[in-house]
C-alpha cells in the first residue's frame, strides 16, 4: 500500500529533511523510526527538501510496504519512535502512484520576526529579532508587489543547477505581512522555490 503521511518537525538539529552522508537528516530521523514500527526501510518520498534548521508545519511525505497496524493507529504508534522534535499529524492511504513531490502544487514559508530591543530565550530559535520599530504597513504594501509570475535569476546562487537549465520562473500566490504585538510573520506561498 502506498501511504501518506503529514509530518511537523523542528528543523533545529537536523541538515534538513534530505538524507545527507555527513549528517543528521530529518529523513534519516524518520525512516529510523519507520524501521522500528514496520521492520523494514521503505524509501520514502518528500514533497519538498529543506535546508538545516527549517521547521515544518505540515510537510507531507509517501512510502509504500505493507503494514498490518490500521492506518488511524499508524501516526501513534510512529510518534512512539520518532524524536520529540518530529511528529506524524496524519496517516492516510493514497492511489498506488501518488508521489508526495509532484503532488505538491504550492509550498508556503513562514518568516518570523520578534520586533523587540529585547529577546525571549524561549524564541530565540524560531524567530529573528530585529530591534528597530517595523513599518508593517509598508512591508505589507511591498510584499503584495511579489504576488505574480517572476524570474528568479539574479538571485540564484553561482552555480545553481536551476538557472543552468533555465528554471528560475516561479509563481508567487501570495505574500503577506502580518504584525500581532511584537511578533510580525511574513508569509509566501508560491509554485516552488530556488536555491538563494
Amino acid at each position: 500500500m502506498n501511504y501518506l503521511l503529514t509530518l511537523a518537525y523542528d528543523g533545529t538539529h537536523y541538515c534538513g529533511f534530505q538524507v545527507q552522508p555527513n549528517g543528521r537528516s530529518v529523513a534519516a530521523a524518520f525512516q529510523d523510526g519507520l524501521e522500528a514500527v514496520l521492520g523494514c526501510r521503505p524509501d520514502i518520498k518528500g514533497c519538498s527538501r529543506t535546508d538545516a534548521g527549517v521547521h515544518a508545519l505540515g510537510f507531507a511525505l509517501n512510502f509504500h510496504a505493507d503494514c498490518r497496524i490500521p492506518v488511524c493507529k499508524l501516526p501513534l504508534a510512529l510518534n512512539s519512535r520518532l524524536p520529540r522534535d518530529i511528529r506524524v499529524l496524519s496517516a492516510r492511504v493514497v492511489p498506488e502512484d501518488f508521489h508526495a513531490r509532484y503532488a505538491a502544487h504550492t509550498k508556503t514559508y513562514v518568516y518570523r520576526i520578534l520586533n523587540s530591543a529585547i529577546d525571549s530565550p524561549f524564541d530565540a530559535g524560531y524567530y529573528h529579532r530585529i530591534p528597530g520599530r517595523l513599518d508593517t504597513e509598508q512591508m505589507a504594501r511591498a510584499a503584495a508587489g511579489f504576488v505574480g509570475k517572476h524570474d528568479f535569476l539574479a538571485l540564484c546562487a553561482a552555480g545553481s543547477s536551476a538557472a543552468a537549465h533555465g528554471d528560475t520562473v516561479r509563481t508567487i500566490t501570495e505574500c503577506t505581512v502580518t504584525r500581532a504585538g511584537d511578533r510580525v510573520e511574513i508569509q509566501v506561498t508560491a509554485d516552488g522555490y530556488l536555491y538563494n
